[in-house]
């Protein structure tokens, strides 16, 4: 269960990233300032840091910036809430590395997508192995394997298997699969996926991908 640390000093905007943070399956911590974050920080590191701009005392922003410097949590996905819209208040919080912002009054589909959106950027972690019936994918080292044959998947196809294979049994939208491309997103068009789906098949030889009509694929383990 992904882990958040929820940095926000308004009572009820806390309550609820909180309660719809929680109803989406999101492991939750809650701190009212940057001095309280700090200390959850330096107990344990969270999947993600969904920050308040406007702190009391330390502002978010500032923190922000903090957390790039060090070389502990330089890496940590970092979304920013924030009533601040104009150009130069975005520039100032992409200059600290955000990795996206979530503007006040925000949806919780919003809220959430944005969230989803941010851990799916993070790249796999070092040594994660994903073993599905004759396949083998090591994701850190962009290898597959079936049945102890090696396959030569591009970067585009090893993205999409693998992004199926961590949801087996799970319907993911060719939408999701364009985001998760190298590049993906902008131009990049839904029949592209459908070209990479079809090498994977070729390649790995295995009935293990599946379409489901006007939704998308599925992994079915081999």
């Amino acid at each position: 269960m992904p882990s958040i640390l929820v940095v926000e000093d308004e009572p009820a905007i806390l309550e609820l990233l909180k309660v719809n943070l929680v109803d989406a399956g999101y492991d939750v911590r809650a701190v009212p300032d940057a001095e309280e974050a700090q200390v959850q920080l330096s107990e344990a590191l969270p999947d993600l840091l969904l920050l308040d701009w406007m702190l009391p005392g330390k502002s978010g922003l500032v923190l922000a910036k903090e957390l790039r410097g060090a070389a502990r949590t330089r890496e940590l996905p970092i979304i920013m809430i924030t009533a601040r819209t104009d150009e130069a208040d975005k520039v100032a919080g992409l200059e600290a590395w955000v990795d996206d912002y979530v503007t006040k009054p925000f949806s919780p589909r919003e809220l959430v997508a944005r969230v989803e959106a941010v851990l799916r950027r993070v790249p796999p972690a070092e040594g994660e192995v994903i073993v599905r019936g004759a396949m083998r994918l090591d994701a850190a080292q962009r290898s597959v394997t079936v049945a102890g044959r090696t396959i030569d998947l591009t970067p585009s196809e090893l993205s999409i298997l693998r992004t199926l294979a961590l949801r087996p049994g799970r319907v993911v939208s060719r939408a999701r699969l364009v985001e998760m491309l190298p590049g993906g997103g902008g131009d990049t068009m839904d029949r592209t996926v459908d070209v990479h789906v079809r090498n994977l098949r070729r390649k790995i030889e295995l009935d293990c991908i599946r379409t489901v009509v006007g939704a998308g694929y599925r992994f079915v383990p081999p």
